[in-house]
């Protein structure tokens, strides 16, 4: 295993293709050379090691696959999990007259197919690739046909329990790799520690692989932290640093409602800004981001998610509203500023009661093993005869009891879904969607003794969610009583009921089946302390966050220790953060 320290580039015996390489960083992506650690990646892919890629953010982290696809003679796969951003790299690629496309939930079965179709002709030689998308063994096979020449898996820390965005569907790679026929592997992150980057090298399974590291000192970036109380004073701060501020500036923000706020307390003040997150139209979006690009628009309010699409050189000022999670996320956000090099700050506003917030998520998305084993109960009882449907959170957190939120719900399925517990289903006849139109009084004035179905069905449904029928709630008709004959016979029923216009009902999604019966979960493969030890791990990057934002030594050398980097970190003051300026 070979450590690429700054600068250093070690070349390969393959002296050909890296010349070939060469051409096409010029020709193609328009630049003249390589930078820091890039060459020595491209040259160990197309030299057909397996390869760990850390260059910090706005290293150039793309190009290290980017360049060996164009080299090599099949199609390469790039596993990336960020879908909200697959469209502007497959975009910008495309621009350049690259084949390039990718698959995600986002399209329809006719244009999956013929971006297949495409890839096995040569036409496309970057597929971008959701990993969820990978579970498919019909696409696996099919890429396998096509051939393979490179699996590139983006984002590569999301394989690991102790990175900053750990995703389940990344410890299935492994096998993934196999299918496609065991291609090389170059794995890429921003933000990986040394057990990361331990864990990338076991669980993507890397054979004797070659690790590039550049470092993770961005010396062009000087940060500080402003300690505030309360959103009155983040607001008034925030407005007098970008009146002072004369370059283009990235605010985060936790929320889009919070990003919606922050920019009208910003338009209050008349400083120029704009809304970015992924709750607007895809036009405005758009917009947003062109004239921000162009420099039209001098600052841009993101969520932390959906700012990382932003992909601007020249960006002065990078302003955290309130306190990221991690020092990953803070610091890989905190990279879009400087990209092009000259001197950039990044300033965090930090609140004590930011913490509260990612406690909150961390609880309810690792739920304990009490409150998972309550849901799972729930939905025992939900698929036993009554009607609700497993799908419904809100439902399931009622019948789970005191304690437990639809939050919750949502955890403790996810952590039923991995382990096999229950297993989704698509959708089916079964599935409705039914909202309650009538009143009591009316229903029992105008339904009939020979209406036994209806009042029977009615009965049923007010039962197990009451009064949120009037606003609706999915049921599986499936799990009705025998008497009604399942879908078939209680579809009838429903229209008879909309003919009166007592109800409206829908077709629904898929939902939940059990696959293990009500024989309870105690035999089920749940590791709970793996998830014990997510949660823990959680906090701890929690705590670790909330030292680097109330230390009063270098702020740059505590991150560059935290990520192993300690010969960057050797100097005790970098004369450039607000602690050793002080």
């Amino acid at each position: 295993m070979t450590t690429v320290e700054p600068v250093r580039a070690r070349r390969t015996k393959r002296r050909e293709g890296a010349r070939t390489a060469t051409d096409v960083l010029r020709e193609t992506f328009g630049y003249a050379e390589f930078r820091a650690g890039q060459q020595a990646a491209v040259e160990s892919a197309l030299a057909g090691r397996d390869t760990l890629v850390v260059l910090p953010t706005g290293g150039g982290k793309s190009l290290a696959y980017q360049v060996p696809a164009m080299v090599l003679p099949g199609l390469t796969v790039v596993v990336s999990p960020l879908i909200s951003l697959m469209k502007d790299q497959v975009d910008v690629l495309v621009r350049k007259k690259v084949g390039a496309a990718f698959l995600n939930s986002t399209l329809s079965l006719n244009d999956s197919l013929d971006r297949l179709a495409r890839a096995t002709t040569g036409d496309i030689k970057l597929l971008y690739v959701a990993p969820e998308r990978l579970e498919s063994e019909r696409l696996v096979e099919r890429l396998r046909s096509i051939g393979v020449s490179l699996l590139a898996v983006d984002e590569a820390h999301c394989v690991s329990q102790w990175g900053h965005d750990f995703r389940p569907s990344y410890l299935r790679l492994r096998p993934v790799r196999e299918g496609l026929g065991s291609p090389p592997v170059i794995a890429l992150t921003a933000t990986a520690t040394p057990q990361v980057r331990a864990d990338i090298i076991t669980h993507l399974g890397l054979r004797d692989p070659e690790v590039v590291i550049t470092g993770f000192d961005r010396t062009n970036l000087s940060y500080s932290v402003q300690a505030v109380k309360r959103d009155k004073e983040k607001d008034q701060v925030l407005i007098d640093t970008l009146s002072a501020s004369k370059g283009t500036t990235v605010v985060y923000a936790p929320t889009r409602k919070a990003v919606d706020r922050i920019t009208g307390v910003l338009k209050a003040a008349r400083i120029g800004g704009a809304a970015y997150h992924a709750g607007l139209a895809a036009d405005r979006r758009r917009q947003v981001q062109d004239d921000f690009m162009s420099g039209k628009l001098p600052v841009i309010v993101a969520t932390n998610a959906f700012g990382m699409g932003i992909d601007k050189p020249d960006v002065r000022l990078v302003i955290h509203y309130a306190m990221p999670g991690t020092l990953e996320a803070y610091y890989q956000e905190a990279g879009r500023a400087g990209r092009d090099g000259d001197h950039s700050d990044v300033l965090l506003l930090h609140a004590y009661q930011d913490r509260f917030t990612h406690e909150f998520f961390i609880k309810t998305a690792h739920p304990d093993r009490q409150s998972i084993e309550r849901v799972y109960a729930a939905l025992v009882r939900a698929m036993s005869g009554n009607g609700i449907s497993a799908g419904d959170p809100d439902a399931i957190a009622a019948l789970a009891g005191t304690g437990i939120g639809t939050r919750d719900v949502e955890s403790a399925i996810r952590v039923l879904t991995s382990s096999g517990a229950i297993a989704n289903v698509s959708a089916s006849a079964s599935m409705v969607h039914v909202r309650l139109l009538a009143t009591h009084a009316r229903i029992k004035a105008e339904l009939s003794e020979g209406a036994e179905l209806e009042i029977g069905l009615l009965r049923i449904l007010w039962k197990a969610v009451r009064e949120r029928l009037y606003a609706g709630a999915t049921f599986d008709l499936n799990g009705l009583p025998p008497g009604f004959g399942g879908s078939a016979g209680a579809t009838p029923v429903l229209e008879s009921l909309v003919a009166r216009q007592f109800i409206a009902w829908e077709r629904s999604g898929g939902g939940l089946t059990l696959t293990g019966g009500a024989r309870g979960i105690k035999g089920m493969d749940i590791d709970w302390e793996a998830l014990e030890t997510r949660r823990r791990a959680e906090l701890a990057k929690l705590d670790m966050m909330q030292r680097y934002a109330t230390t009063r030594s270098c702020r740059r050398t505590f991150v560059l220790r935290y990520f192993g980097d300690r010969a960057a970190a050797r100097g005790q003051n970098c004369r450039s953060c607000d602690n050793c300026l002080a």
